[in-house]
């Protein structure tokens, strides 16, 4: 009788857990649901960043504008930014981000704003909205947060890199806003993929545009 073959099993994300890389979370394991529709920025992408912004970030407002896991704006506070705000529009990504930032204890200096990023900025003026990090999440329609101008931002724009194509005209809207509103000394990060055009970036020339193929970022202060 020939052998049965077991069926393939798909391998899960547990193989190569998610984790924050440096700072005082180091190793922490970050928990990921292994959804392709959240695409964590890549271990090696997320070091460089902020090996390239080193000290930079101690002392900011982190605002991870297409947070998911929340990797990205967990690994600014593990390296020194005071706050985070985490905007996130899937209220199941945003429940598995909240248990994420209860792991680490930092429920305190850290909000989601369950809601989409490019909706909710053209319904707040962000030279007016002021986002004020107070431990509290919120749901789109609920009351809403403020943004703090008292201390530098670290924005970080790190979305399905398909939204530069389909909705590139909002998202190079909320770059330039950020760009033309942020508090002096602010960084901003855009993450895309190589088919963006880095020219079409306000301020084009200002900008430290690194490629770790197939992602290019680039970064402005």
């Amino acid at each position: 009788m020939a052998r049965r073959e077991k069926p393939k099993q798909t391998k899960a994300r547990t193989d190569n857990p998610l984790r924050i890389i440096g700072g005082k979370f180091r190793r922490s394991i970050l928990k990921y649901s292994g959804d392709p529709a959240t695409r964590p920025m890549k271990d090696r992408v997320r070091e460089a960043v902020f090996n390239l912004l080193g000290k930079a970030i101690e002392g900011t407002v982190a605002i991870d504008l297409f947070a998911g896991t929340g990797a990205i704006g967990l690994e600014a506070l593990s390296r020194g930014a005071d706050c985070a705000v985490f905007f996130e529009r899937s209220h199941a990504t945003a429940r598995v981000l909240q248990e994420n930032i209860t792991s680490l204890a930092v429920d305190d200096v850290s909000q989601v704003v369950v809601a989409d990023t490019l909706l909710w900025f053209r319904r707040h003026q962000l030279e007016a909205a002021g986002l004020d990090p107070t431990g509290a999440s919120f749901a789109d329609g609920e009351a809403q947060p403020r943004l703090t101008m008292d201390k530098p931002w670290c924005a970080f724009f790190s979305p399905p890199w398909s939204l530069f194509t389909s909705h590139a005209e909002e998202m190079l809207w909320l770059v330039e806003s950020f760009v033309s509103f942020a508090p002096r000394g602010s960084l901003i990060v855009v993450e895309a993929d190589e088919n963006f055009d880095v020219v079409t970036l306000p301020r084009h020339g200002e900008w430290d545009v690194r490629q770790y193929l197939p992602a290019v970022v680039a970064i402005w202060e």
